[in-house]
């Protein structure tokens, strides 16, 4: 599966994208095993309600499922103006 972080989270991370095998079943499972790679991750990933998150392009919660998912992104809330 594509991991795709946007904004702070690629700054915090250091770089765009992460090509990851997952046993993890929802999206809270993998940003948990996300945090467990590395300091980076865990900072990135130290406050959830300040990032939203899409499974195959599609928004979706911390609760969402993995199953079948090719692609998901973190990104912090769009903000209008």
């Amino acid at each position: 599966m594509d991991v795709l972080y946007f904004a702070w989270v690629r700054e915090r991370i250091g770089h765009p994208k992460d090509r990851v095998e997952t046993s993890a079943g929802t999206v809270r499972d993998l940003v948990e095993e996300l945090r467990g790679r590395e300091e980076r991750y865990a900072a990135a990933f130290a406050d959830l309600t300040a990032l939203r998150v899409a499974v195959d392009q599609e928004l979706a919660d911390f609760d969402a499922p993995l199953d079948g998912a090719r692609e998901v992104a973190f990104f912090p809330p769009m903000t209008g103006g």
